[in-house]
């Protein structure tokens, strides 16, 4: 009886044993599977994608910027003193030579006083020398020593004069008084600012041009503005300076005069635009072959696209001319029709396949 109960438990083992093996057969297979469809699906890189096609395009070009001041003085004392008096307030319109305040003088005037006495005593040994010499009284030495006595003593009077005039503060330029930095009883010493003044009777807007549009502009060549303040409204301005150099940007700095109106209605600081358009370009949209911006590998300076023929990825050299916002012209490299990558370029190699997410 041990024997066969021996006997029955080996079998029961050995069953247990197979049955294990299979399951575990079984899991290993179905481990496999799902590890080949897994791959299946990692061998395809997601992407969305758009169309290269004619789209119907503004072709004016505009450049935004702000307003400036055409001409802007932080105007900084040139004299040490106290101010007895301010005569302009913020917002006043001055003039050049026009008197702004007045620094004590006490100390310049007694200088003055001194330079012109002493002025007058070498005017008059000079004059007596001078009389002298023609009845031989003195010699040649003495007055010439008393003609360098006159010429210093003049030299130091206009020196005081300027000094005492430096205590007028008056304005270079014409403009308004946008701050008044000083108030009466303020001590001041040079360099010290006193007021801020800005000419707004015309303004310079300042916008940055691209290579395309700037080789047809000259400096004196009037553009068209707009300030966003006054969307309805159309100013004229004429381009004062055309930089020779490119920004950062790969865009060439101009400048644009603006003239303001009796109101002076423009400020500065306000945001404008410059429209660099032909009449061809006002009258109609055009037809351009573009892409979107988007598709470019690493910008729009590499002039890289990924293109998709038969669900696969393939690296492509283009030319691309204008900009219009999201979109940029396409001159050389691409077709109507074809699909390009416009995101997760950087996913892809030469030949991948893709699995399309969105097309826009």
């Amino acid at each position: 009886m041990k024997t066969i109960k021996k006997i029955g438990i080996a079998i029961a083992v050995i069953g247990l044993i197979v049955l294990a093996g299979f399951k575990l057969a079984a899991n290993k297979k179905k481990s496999q599977e799902e590890t080949r469809i897994v791959a299946q699906s990692n061998d395809s890189i997601s992407v969305n994608v758009s169309k290269v096609e004619y789209r119907d395009i503004n072709t004016s070009y505009v450049a935004n910027g702000t307003f400036e001041p055409f001409q802007e003085l932080n105007f900084p004392s040139e004299v040490s003193g106290k101010v007895i008096r301010v005569l302009v307030d913020e917002g006043s319109y001055v003039k050049a030579g026009q008197t702004l305040a007045v620094i004590r003088a006490d100390q310049q005037s007694i200088d003055l006083s001194a330079a012109e006495a002493a002025y007058q005593n070498a005017l008059t040994d000079n004059q007596r020398y001078e009389n002298a010499l023609k009845t031989g009284g003195v010699t040649q030495q003495q007055v010439d020593a008393s003609r360098l006595q006159l010429k210093n003593a003049k030299a130091q009077l206009d020196h005081a004069r300027i000094k005492v005039g430096d205590m007028q503060v008056r304005a270079t330029i014409n403009g308004v008084v946008n701050q008044r930095l000083i108030e009466p009883g303020s001590y001041v010493s040079p360099g010290t600012a006193m007021f801020e003044i800005v000419n707004v009777s015309s303004l310079k807007l300042r916008v940055e041009v691209d290579e395309n549009h700037v080789v047809n502009y000259k400096v004196g060549d009037n553009i068209k503005v707009k300030a966003s303040v006054y969307p309805d409204k159309e100013f004229v301005g004429k381009i004062s300076f055309i930089a020779p150099k490119a920004s950062s940007s790969l865009n060439f700095p101009v400048d644009i005069r603006v003239s303001n109106g009796a109101g002076n209605e423009l400020k500065a600081g306000m945001y404008g635009t410059a429209m660099f358009s032909s009449a061809d370009d006002e009258t109609q949209n055009k037809p351009v072959l573009t892409l979107s911006r988007d598709a470019f590998v690493g910008g729009l300076s590499s002039g890289e696209v990924f293109v998709i023929n038969d669900g696969k990825a393939h690296l492509k050299k283009i030319v691309s001319g204008r900009k219009f916002g999201d979109w940029v012209e396409v001159l050389d490299g691409l077709k109507d029709g074809e699909t390009v990558v416009t995101s997760g370029q950087v996913n892809l190699d030469e030949g991948a396949v893709v699995k399309i997410i969105k097309q826009d």
